[in-house]
């Protein structure tokens, strides 16, 4: 069996699966599923072949409608077709997709699910989109993780060919789309084994041919729509256990067990958590850690959405539930409840012992979900009379929906390297950050995680970088607010925005500033010099832009705030990074000329030598409300005692 090493997002991880099976791709773009499309024509342009010898036929189209259009005309013509899309570019496609499903072609659309503009346009994720598709009688599959959005799309393409049923495979935008795992895939090769040709062949057989035409696109009437409607019946009943299967094979060849319903914890659990998407990394982690307390708790992840299988639900969850809560990442709005509740609902209708099913909505528009606010649905469960159709994540003082949210809960599997650095949109923060993952997912055995905040301006506005390292799989898909290391690149953020306090006790503090030692007094604010001395955190400053101007590349300053990254958080020896960087720069501006080469090697070599350990104290004394900091020479700075007088 061959499998290959992938540091990648789910965007890539997903076109990668979309290409191997598809013999059209017809694209637009539109955030945040447009990488999808870029990497498929890329692929394209480079004759990447797929798993049938042929280099993928790409078509750009002048819209989503148009895109999904095409798809339909070159599945009538007997070609596997595929397309990517969100959001409003989804629902143009609608009309199309109640077509194609009603055709039963083998179509499959990945979507990077997206919120759908409503009161405001949003460019960040949640299900939105996906809930507006579910009666087009596309199935529905959504993946959890960057590694579910390969492994699964397989699956999507291969149940679609043998079913002869569409699939819109899905997952959350921005947070999986966006997030860079490593992970592994399999090859085309093997890939190409699990298709059933014999299903692949009746599909063709059925193809629009000049040479031998078919009947298409009726106008029935009253006296036969009904039935035939009807007649589909089968094929979707039929649908989940083909799906099953399938997710047996994948989950044979890579060794990760997938199911339409995935349950994890307690086999006696009495309360459970049910919701699709990413939230299922966070909400695994609070399982652990609640079961390791002597609770019973689970949480079951839901795969195939459509056609909803109440075998196969019943036979996952725990017999022994007594209440359950369901987490929709969507609001519909003037239902008795959303559309995952309802089918949970529906499920257990007539069931005699039928547990207590509760609502709960999460994380509209890339709203964060944290191990806290999991925590509160489960103590939720805990009372008399839990709230009902309840929010997380936000705080409602209008409607007070909202459940109340303990202290930060810390989660992350133990071991795990958590750091995050505050950069301008386009200064290069975001692209080191992504060398960085790169370097340490490839040249280690280490599993690392990358994900970028962004506001919606991109250039110019804030941007945030979260990398988490480790040695255990990193399933923890929230922001970092308990860092080992945290980077400012911006001094101007230091009175902005709070940063300094999401930093653990004896972590490590870079700063990117033009001050000088001296200077430091006056411009950092001084509760953080306080945060700095109490929780001995190690301080150190940088001018990275001077170096980067000194070097000739202006206030591109990447190179030089990457390397002193690898100089100051220890991941791995800074001097096999460095050597990596370089490597890096030779084949990325190596095509530029020698002088750009040697410039951003320099700026490679400036990182660390300009971020060095000094021997000197700090002192912090605090008098009143006024703090003084006294420094030691050199460019790091290196809390190694502190001294408070009694007024402190």
């Amino acid at each position: 069996m061959s499998k290959l090493l992938k540091i990648c997002d789910g965007n890539e991880a997903a076109a990668y699966v979309a290409y191997a099976f598809s013999e059209v791709a017809a694209i637009y773009p539109i955030t945040p599923s447009s990488p999808m499309a870029e990497h498929a024509d890329d692929w394209s342009a480079k004759g990447k072949k797929n798993i049938f010898g042929q280099t993928v036929r790409l078509v750009e189209m002048q819209s989503e409608a148009g895109a999904c259009g095409a798809c339909h005309g070159a599945l009538e013509a007997g070609a596997l077709a595929t397309s990517f899309t969100a959001s409003q570019g989804l629902m143009l496609m609608i009309p199309t997709l109640h077509r194609i499903s009603g055709e039963r072609l083998p179509g499959v659309l990945h979507v990077a699910s997206r919120t759908v503009g409503t009161h405001a346009f949003s460019i960040f994720g949640d299900h939105s989109d996906v809930m507006n598709c579910r009666q087009t009688g596309f199935a529905l599959l959504s993946s959890g993780s960057v590694q579910e959005s390969a492994d699964l799309a397989a699956v999507a393409h291969l149940s679609a060919i043998k079913a002869r049923i569409p699939f819109l495979h899905f997952f959350d935008g921005f947070r999986t789309s966006h997030e860079i795992q490593k992970i592994d895939v399999l090859s085309y090769d093997e890939y190409a084994k699990l298709v059933d040709r014999n299903a692949l062949a009746a599909f063709r057989a059925n193809a629009l041919n000049p040479e031998d035409p078919r009947m298409r696109s009726l106008v029935d009437n009253p006296d036969i729509y009904f039935q035939l409607r009807e007649s589909n019946n089968t094929a979707y009943a039929e649908l989940p256990d083909i799906v099953e299967d399938y997710m047996a094979q994948i989950s044979k060849l890579t060794g990760r067990e997938y199911h339409l319903f995935n349950y994890y914890g307690a086999p006696d659990a009495e309360r459970v958590i049910v919701a699709m998407g990413s939230v299922g990394g966070c909400a695994q982690e609070v399982v652990n850690h609640l079961n390791a307390k002597g609770e019973k708790v689970g949480f079951l992840q839901v795969h195939l959405f459509r056609p909803f299988s109440r075998k196969h639900l019943m036979a996952a969850m725990p017999k022994t539930v007594k209440k359950i809560a369901v987490l929709d990442r969507v609001k519909e709005i003037g239902s008795i409840g959303e559309p995952l509740y309802e089918d949970i609902c529906a499920a257990y209708i007539n069931e005699s012992d039928r547990p207590a099913i509760y609502a709960g909505r999460y994380g509209l528009s890339s709203k964060d979900t944290t191990p806290a606010q999991i925590k509160a649905v489960f103590d939720n469960l805990l009372l008399d009379e839990p709230k009902n159709h309840f929010t997380i994540g936000i705080v409602d003082d209008v409607t007070h929906l909202s459940l109340p949210v303990g202290a930060p809960l810390l989660t992350e599997p133990e071991g795990t390297i958590s750091c995050k650095f505050w950069g301008l949109g386009s200064d290069g923060t975001v692209g080191a950050n992504k060398n960085s993952i790169k370097i340490i997912g490839e040249t280690t055995d280490m599993y690392c995680q990358a994900y970028f905040e962004y506001d919606t301006k991109k250039s110019f506005g804030i941007t945030k970088s979260h990398l988490r390292f480790g040695k255990h799989p990193i399933s923890s898909t929230y922001y970092v607010s308990n860092a080992d290391f945290i980077a400012c690149h911006n001094q101007t953020y230091l009175t902005k925005y709070d940063i300094i306090h999401e930093l653990k006790p004896h972590g490590s503090f870079l700063l990117n500033c033009e001050w000088a030692e001296s200077e430091l007094e006056q411009h950092v604010p001084g509760e953080i010099l306080k945060y700095i001395a109490d929780n001995d955190i190690k301080f150190y400053i940088i001018d990275a832009n001077k170096e980067s101007q000194a070097l000739g590349l202006g206030n591109r300053s990447n190179m030089v705030l990457q390397a002193a990254f690898f100089k100051l958080a220890n991941v791995i020896p800074v001097e096999d990074a460095v050597a990596h960087m370089k490597d890096a720069v030779k084949k990325t501006y190596g095509l530029k000329g020698e002088k750009i080469v040697n410039m951003n090697i320099a700026a490679v070599d400036a990182g660390p030598l300009n971020v060095f350990h000094d021997a000197g104290h700090q002192h912090v004394r605090a008098v009143g409300d006024h703090i003084h900091f006294q420094l030691g020479a050199g460019h790091i700075l290196v809390h190694q005692h502190v001294v408070l007088d009694a007024a402190g």
